[in-house]
């Protein structure tokens, strides 16, 4: 595995391969890697010649009282996690290396960016595209890949990617779950232990609306009610947002009819903010319509 952190480097990197014929993949992250990272990783894998992964801490995406100091740094145990799990080279650049010179160019999805998590945090997922074009412009890869869990955070790439014509592919992977079901993240370092053992409260939030769905209900208050409910009987679980959204469009729904849809939740424990998913398939429930 190669260590590299210039882009220079990268890029050469990238094109010996290419001269090969190889196809590229790339697993763009923050870094705190988890097992949540790797199944990205062991899907590029499966689907590529030559694996990348970078490791970068874009200040852009943070806000002025958001987390970017406190937000895990372990490069060591990344690198080896990597090495372990085939990774042909991590491109872990410094700021210097990614911000030059102070931006006069930035990259914005209209409406995608300004709803839902961005309507919380202004400007987040304009640093986030920003950032992304910019580790796309480097890699070129053929195919980059996201997880569904920051499921808004792959609509506005998505959308970015296909808008600007880029070369890569951009692919969603599952989220990835621990035993209790806490969807895997970089930010449950930070959680106390005994925030670990509420914050599962959250999975069972959604899945007490997911029951709900696959009985045949599909009024979108009605789901809503039923996450709200649970995630009230635990005080130290502040919920910051819940919503019912078209999957394509993250248009907020009043019932699912057709075509699938996406709950998305949004809770603060402690200081850590947690980001949940499901999508609800209407083909895939087991019951007919609620009366």
């Amino acid at each position: 595995m190669q260590s590299i952190s210039t882009r220079a480097d990268l890029r050469g990197f990238v094109s010996s391969h290419r001269r090969a014929g190889r196809t590229v993949g790339f697993v763009p992250t923050m870094g705190a890697l988890h097992h949540g990272h790797m199944a990205l990783v062991e899907r590029c894998r499966a689907e590529n010649d030559v694996t990348i992964v970078s490791i970068f801490v874009n200040p852009t995406q943070f806000g002025p009282n958001e987390d970017f100091d406190a937000y895990p740094r372990r490069i060591d145990h990344d690198l080896e996690l990597c090495r372990s799990h085939g990774v042909d080279a991590v491109f872990h650049p410094g700021m210097q290396e990614m911000y030059p010179e102070p931006l006069r160019t930035v990259v914005e999805v209209a409406e995608l960016s300004s709803i839902l998590i961005g309507e919380q945090r202004p400007g987040h997922f304009r640093g986030v595209a920003t950032v992304v074009a910019k580790l796309l412009n480097i890699v070129e890869p053929d195919r980059a890949y996201f997880g569904e869990k920051d499921f808004q955070q792959l609509a506005v790439v998505r959308r970015m990617a296909f808008d600007l014509s880029m070369r890569a592919t951009i692919v969603g992977v599952p989220t990835v779950r621990e035993a209790d079901g806490l969807a895997a993240s970089s930010r449950n370092l930070r959680l106390t232990p005994a925030e670990r053992r509420v914050a599962p409260v959250v999975h069972q939030a959604m899945l007490d609306a997911k029951r709900l769905f696959e009985t045949g209900e599909r009024d979108a208050a009605t789901l809503l009610s039923a996450v709200r409910a649970r995630a009230a009987s635990e005080p130290s679980i502040a919920l910051l947002s819940c919503d019912l959204c078209d999957s394509a469009t993250l248009g907020a729904l009043r019932r699912v009819a057709d075509g699938p849809a996406v709950l998305l939740v949004t809770a603060r424990l402690g200081s850590v903010v947690l980001i949940d998913q499901f999508e609800l398939k209407p083909d895939l429930a087991t019951g007919g319509p609620a009366a």
